[in-house]
């Protein structure tokens, strides 16, 4: 057993639970590795592999990839290589291994995010659904009870209302593969009142009300709530503020791109949290990994994917 694992397995934390989850949730899932040609996403990839996660089709350069492994001392067992190119070239059979019935995820490697997912999004070949795709950190935060997703921090810029809504929902079905059967979702902004100075306040109103109105299910849905007064309780009742979510919310849904990837990125960098990077609303999940994570957090990603394409949740023509 990998250290990763050992470690993840004997602590009581939140990522460690949903890597355990993950590892009993059936057999490994058969998933192409997008040019992995350095060593921290092979190794990322077959830990992976040995934690019972997955089954890791690497595609890339096949000189490139035997090379990273020995110079890293990466034992390739057990493992597919699909010779490709180039990392475009990569992203486009990746795809394909999906489409053709091979692999049930992607797992991003040493490419940048935005060559994959234009493979991922293409009209003709690509992984599309009816859903807009979107991206879910899923992050473990010390002075939090429970895991906590911020959502979207990686794909959509600046998301309209009905982009929201779909973001909303890849993220309540996200919540029901990770176990927690009614998600509360706050959606933030940076004052809980509603007003036209601040149209961010007016998307998350409408988002309130299409939940009350069963056009997004699965959840409880608030807002607009300020980060205060949605994470903690002792906030919102200092203002007086009613809701069903402060103070225990399973999602917090970020007003654009800019907001999402700051306020991910100082609850890792400032507060301590450890973090899962999962692409939902495609046609199979997408863990995307960078070199600045520790094993732990790329182990974390793929069990989340994992248990994403247990639940089927990509899959939305099949509901």
């Amino acid at each position: 057993m990998n250290d990763a694992l050992h470690h993840s397995q004997a602590s009581n934390d939140k990522l460690a639970r949903l890597i355990a989850r993950a590892v009993a949730a059936g057999p490994a899932l058969p998933c192409a590795v997008v040019h992995p040609v350095d060593a921290s996403s092979l190794a990322g990839a077959m830990e992976a592999a040995e934690a019972g996660l997955i089954l890791p089709i690497l595609v890339g350069p096949a000189r490139k990839i035997r090379a990273a492994a020995a110079a890293a001392g990466i034992d390739l067992a057990g493992a597919l290589i699909e010779d490709v190119p180039h990392s475009h070239a990569a992203a486009e059979r990746a795809v394909a291994l999906v489409r053709e019935g091979r692999a049930g995820a992607l797992l991003k490697g040493s490419l940048h995010t935005d060559e994959l997912m234009a493979a991922v999004v293409a009209r003709d070949g690509g992984l599309r659904t009816e859903r807009r795709i979107s991206h879910c950190f899923i992050l473990d935060v010390p002075r939090y009870h429970k895991p906590l997703v911020v959502t979207d921090a990686a794909i959509n810029i600046t998301p309209d209302l009905e982009t929201k809504a779909d973001i909303a929902r890849n993220a309540i079905d996200l919540c029901h593969a990770l176990g927690i059967a009614r998600p509360k979702l706050a959606v933030l902004a940076a004052v809980e009142i509603v007003t036209s100075k601040q149209p961010a306040t007016l998307d998350a109103a409408a988002l309130s009300k299409m939940a009350d109105r069963g056009q997004i299910e699965g959840g409880i849905v608030d807002g607009p709530l300020a980060f205060d007064n949605a994470i903690s309780l002792e906030a919102a009742n200092s203002k007086n503020l009613t809701s069903p979510v402060a103070g225990d919310p399973d999602i917090l849904l970020v007003p654009d791109l800019t907001a999402g990837n700051m306020l991910a990125k100082q609850l890792q960098y400032l507060a301590g949290a450890e973090s899962a990077g999962i692409v939902v609303g495609a046609r199979v999940p997408i863990a995307l990994t960078s070199r600045a994570e520790g094993a732990r957090a790329r182990l974390a990603s793929c069990a989340v994917m994992k248990l994403a394409t247990a639940m089927r949740i990509t899959k939305h023509g099949d509901d």
